[in-house]
């Protein structure tokens, strides 16, 4: 083996496409010794890939730390399960993502526990899992290096997918070698509108690199996106009806409310209209927005639109059954969980009725299902089977529109320009897409990007990379 050879770095994704983040990370050294780390630690939603969130294609108490992007369910979900498996190690992120990871994981215990419940299976983890998660994790400042072992050391940059996101920079050294250096996207964003997004420093731009790099709108140029969500929502008011728009708890839901205001402020819509937010764990995230120290510009302190109030189970029903118009925020944004199982299929059989949702929905979500029925049909999945909501069969007759518009994931060609801006860019591994959109990604940064390699990351597939780029690939097991 040559001495180029004997410091590398093996990288696997164990998603084949969306949700279920988790980026397997073993580094060789020269004298023997090894490092595993995982990025990401995610809860798949893809009803193909639920019998993955069971266990882990690794020793978990092998693990010596554990680096998490954002705080999502889909990049931190399974972390109480990492834990219960035996992990000892410390998780670390940003100091924002810190702060608000507790509420993540309470919620997606509670889930998970009702799931189970419903579907007589065992539970993922328990209530003490996470509080032992929770006791792991150290908070980090943004640009500020990480040392987190004596031959590896991480630094978060501002990522405007979410409050408190971030791209990881994982540098890895070891004497008379150069190097390796992997930047890891996670869901990456070049804007926010609750905080600035600064660029990337010269230092880092001018690295030998290794790019992890999302691709869930690789398919499609922000070019394409015809904004619809005022106009949907306008159009609903004025013929007397509701709107239920699904959001995602953290992010999504407080961009909707402030949209919302801006709306009463430009009279789109009347401050008349009642607003209302729905679903525990979003009002928890939006007190928060409105109380902590997340960072958020100062003229974002107050995105809360008049005649707005918060719903609990009791005020619900009522709700339910009043027939004035009225704006319904909801969770959760793809429909499957929280309180649009209860919306959904009270309103879905309703004429003129808009169900708005506002982001990505996953294969095999109901907002999936609901996007591929047509019109007047029985509600089906991918499969062509009945999907039922709550257990109810249900007719698709209400205006169900869905918009990428406020997608917190850049497009293709912002994707393309953002990897541009490295000047010695070694390998990019095309990672967290559906399929298709990993393929048609990865040949638009071959071709306009041209960095030295071009692959996509997967179950099926190992990287070798050293200092210089990719070494080789590996066949897996995992598929």
């Amino acid at each position: 083996m040559g001495q180029k050879d004997r410091f590398y770095v093996d990288i696997m994704a164990l998603q084949p496409e969306v949700t279920g983040s988790c980026n397997l990370v073993i580094v060789k050294y020269p004298n023997g010794t090894s490092t595993k780390f995982i990025v990401d630690c995610g809860l798949f939603q893809e009803k193909e890939y639920q019998e993955y969130n069971l266990a882990f294609p690794f020793d978990c108490d092998n693990l010596e730390f554990v680096l998490v992007t954002h705080n999502h369910v889909d990049h931190i979900g399974r972390l109480p399960l990492l834990v219960k498996k035996g992990f000892q190690g410390k998780i670390f992120t940003t100091r924002t993502t810190s702060l608000l990871m507790g509420l993540a994981l309470n919620d997606s215990y509670k889930v998970l526990k009702d799931t189970a419940k419903r579907n007589h299976t065992k539970q993922l983890y328990s209530e003490g899992d996470v509080e032992e998660t929770l006791q792991k994790v150290v908070g980090c400042e943004y640009e500020i290096p990480c040392y987190i072992t004596p031959n590896i050391k991480a630094t978060f940059f501002v990522n405007g997918h979410l409050v408190g996101a971030a791209l990881i920079l994982v540098q890895i050294s070891y004497p008379g070698y150069e190097d390796i250096n992997i930047l890891f996207t996670g869901d990456y964003n070049d804007k926010n509108m609750f905080f600035d997004v600064p660029q990337l420093p010269e230092w880092v731009t001018n690295l030998p690199l290794t790019v992890v790099q999302e691709s869930t709108y690789g398919y499609m140029d922000s070019t394409e996106i015809v904004p619809s969500l005022q106009e949907n929502i306008i159009s609903c008011m004025e013929k007397q009806k509701t709107a239920i728009l699904l959001v995602f708890s953290l992010g999504r839901c407080q961009e909707i409310l402030y949209i919302l205001k801006r709306m009463q402020m430009e009279g789109k819509i009347s401050s008349d209209i009642p607003i209302y937010l729905d679903g525990k764990l979003a009002i928890a995230y939006t007190e928060t927005y409105r109380k902590a120290d997340l960072g958020l510009k100062e003229e974002m302190q107050d995105f809360l639109p008049d005649n707005f109030q918060y719903v609990d189970k009791i005020s619900r029903a009522s709700l339910l059954e009043d027939s004035t118009r009225k704006i319904v925020v909801t969770t959760s944004g793809m429909g499957t969980y929280g309180p649009a199982q209860v919306y959904i299929p009270a309103y879905i059989t309703q004429k003129d009725c808009l169900i708005q949702f506002t982001g990505y929905t996953a294969e095999g979500t109901l907002g999936r299902c609901l996007k591929d029925t047509p019109e007047g049909e029985i509600i089906r999945d991918s499969k062509g089977e009945i999907a039922t909501i709550g257990g109810l069969v249900k007719k698709k007759l209400a205006n169900v529109q869905y918009t990428t518009e406020l997608s917190a994931h850049a497009k293709a060609d912002e994707m393309v320009k953002f990897l541009k801006q490295f000047k010695k860019l070694k390998l990019v591994l095309v990672n967290h897409g559906e399929i298709t959109s990993k393929e048609k990604f990865s040949i638009r940064v071959d071709e306009e990007v041209n960095p030295k390699n071009t692959a996509i990351l997967g179950r099926d597939y190992l990287f070798r990379i050293n200092p210089y780029g990719l070494i080789r690939s590996f066949s897996t097991s995992y598929r």
